[in-house]
């Protein structure tokens, strides 16, 4: 990547005459490493990422679209007021009207006039196992969604391209879950206190030596909550006279522990390392506000995999960064752990990086594992230092046996320390799977975001009308996804977002596939310009000087 006179970063023009850049735009992003010992191939093809922008008149319409729902919502609430409509939305009590507002007003607005005309998109019922497939308990709404009630019927066997079973083990195979079993008979159900009490199994301990080895790192921790994990245990970690610097688009759990700690927060652009060296250079040379006293930690916070972009961590650059200016990392590797890595080890083995060069590896067991929870790992004085001071470890209860047993079970499957191959497997048929499905739907001429090696593939929509009837027909035609819109996306960005799993056959994704691709002819949802060809790039990149 070239560098001009001040520092930034240029774009990239490759032979096939596509522009590239790394921050978030209209360009793609395929860029070779150079700082770090991704340098191969391997490394260059695990870079490319697309974030290719919408034609003007959409965003347009997407504007004028939410406008409209604005001036229609004020029309209803003039209608509530002068009492020719039902107002179903919680109110504040007449003998509290001079109280300060309970319900922010906004919010309120939003929740009255724009979610609940679209509600029935959300929370679905389902009614059995959430593997591939699963069953869906039907519902109708008498009151434009206000309330529900349930039919009495099922609609079986609709093809789940929502949940996070990126490695099939959310599954109830009874031949791999019999340890499972075992150890809700040895142990029960749960263990009602928490570790530092009488809640440490030897199972726990099991777990996390497991861990350790499969990381490779020196000690881990584990606990039972995933969104814990991050919001408890960086208030630890960092606290007044530190500096957290965060990912524009990082997770909730993220945010809420960063602002929990009670140290100063900087936010970056998403993945953009100019950004992110800029504040760096800012608080090695200017030190804390008005004292300028240098910061008694600097904590660079990212995501291996950005569940709403599908986007991966520059986790070389970044790594390069932290050591240059002296920074420490926490990298939360929910969605990637398992998921990416020739042997599912995460971003570290994609990126082929050294774990150790990450100092806080946080991961959770909700996705890969198919089971419930998170882990710390890192360098023992890490772990041992949290063992005592994290709020999760000290009071919270420990981990359900069978739960622990589900993630012993699936992790050694992976590392192949069950004597079987059925773990590579299935994180071949996950690689296999998602490539295949990013690969057809820009052939389409979707507009799809992220890393070519992320499960998570969000089809853009943009129209927050287009958004509703999407869902609706696609359930129709049996496909369950999932939707989101404002204020979860920017309000430009509607999408739906897709995760794929090596439990899907092949016939599966193909029949996604074709109703896809009749949706997005009838709803007009191709809004893609590029031309894709189905045979994959084996070019080298060649940098050029462009002007900005």
């Amino acid at each position: 990547m070239a560098r001009t006179a001040d520092g930034d970063l240029k774009p990239q023009l490759y032979k096939n005459g596509v522009k590239c850049r790394d921050t978030r735009g209209n360009l793609c992003h395929k860029r070779k490493e150079k700082n770090g010992p991704g340098t191969g191939f391997a490394s260059r093809q695990s870079s490319q990422e697309s974030f290719e922008q919408a034609p003007m008149y959409v965003a347009v319409m997407t504007y004028l679209g939410f406008g409209l729902v604005t001036l229609f919502g004020y029309f209803r609430d003039f209608l509530r007021a002068v009492g020719l409509e039902k107002c179903h939305v919680a109110q504040e009590r007449e003998e509290q009207k001079d109280f300060v507002p309970l319900y922010q007003d906004f919010e309120n607005f939003y929740t009255r006039n724009l979610y609940m005309r679209v509600r029935d998109n959300w929370n679905r019922p389902i009614c059995s196992l959430p593997g591939p497939v699963f069953d869906l308990m039907e519902r109708v709404s008498d009151d434009y969604n206000w309330t529900f009630r349930f039919t009495g019927k099922t609609i079986h066997n609709v093809i789940n391209m929502g949940s996070y079973n990126y490695l099939g083990f959310g599954e109830n195979n009874a031949d791999f879950l019999t340890t499972v079993a075992d150890k809700v008979q040895q142990y029960g159900a749960g263990v009602c206190s928490s570790r530092q009490e009488i809640g440490n199994l030897h199972i726990h301990e099991e777990l996390e030596e497991l861990v350790a080895s499969f990381l490779g790192v020196e000690s881990s921790m584990s606990f039972g909550m995933g969104f814990a994990t991050n919001s408890m245990n960086i208030p630890a970690l960092v606290g007044k006279g530190c500096l957290i610097l965060s990912d524009e688009l990082n997770h909730t759990s993220l945010i809420l522990g960063a602002r929990l700690s009670g140290a100063s927060i900087r936010v970056f652009k998403h993945n953009n390392m100019n950004s992110l060296e800029k504040l760096l250079k800012e608080a090695v040379c200017s030190g804390q506000p008005r004292t300028h006293r240098p910061w008694k930690k600097i904590l660079i916070m990212v995501e291996g995999i950005y569940s709403m972009e599908g986007s991966v961590v520059r986790l070389p650059d970044i790594i390069a960064l932290k050591k240059k200016y002296k920074a420490y990392l926490y990298l939360d590797e929910a969605h990637s752990i398992g998921a990416v890595g020739p042997s599912g080890r995460g971003v570290t083995e994609l990126f082929n990086v050294n774990p150790a060069d990450v100092d806080v590896m946080m991961g959770t067991f909700t996705k890969s594992f198919g089971a419930a929870g998170g882990y710390i790992a890192g360098k023992k004085e890490l772990v041992d230092y949290l063992r005592n001071h994290s709020h999760s470890a000290v009071y919270a209860s420990a981990m359900a046996p069978a739960v622990t047993e589900q993630i012993i079970r699936a992790m050694k499957c992976i590392m192949g320390k069950d004597g079987m191959t059925e773990g590579i497997r299935r994180i071949r048929q996950l690689a296999e799977n998602t490539r295949y499905f990013r690969a057809k739907l820009k052939e389409m001429g979707f507009i799809i975001y992220g890393n070519d090696d992320s499960p998570v593939v969000p089809v853009l929509l943009y129209m927050p009308g287009k958004v509703v009837a999407f869902s609706r027909e696609m359930l129709k035609r049996k496909i369950g996804v999932v939707v989101v819109g404002f204020p979860a996306t920017p309000i430009t960005e509607a999408r739906a977002r897709f995760c794929v799993s090596a439990a899907h056959t092949r016939d599966m994704l193909n029949q996604v596939l074709q109703h896809l691709n009749e949706v997005g002819d009838s709803l007009c949802l191709k809004f893609s310009r590029r031309k894709y060809s189905p045979r994959t790039d084996l070019y080298e990149e060649t940098d050029f000087e462009l002007d900005s």
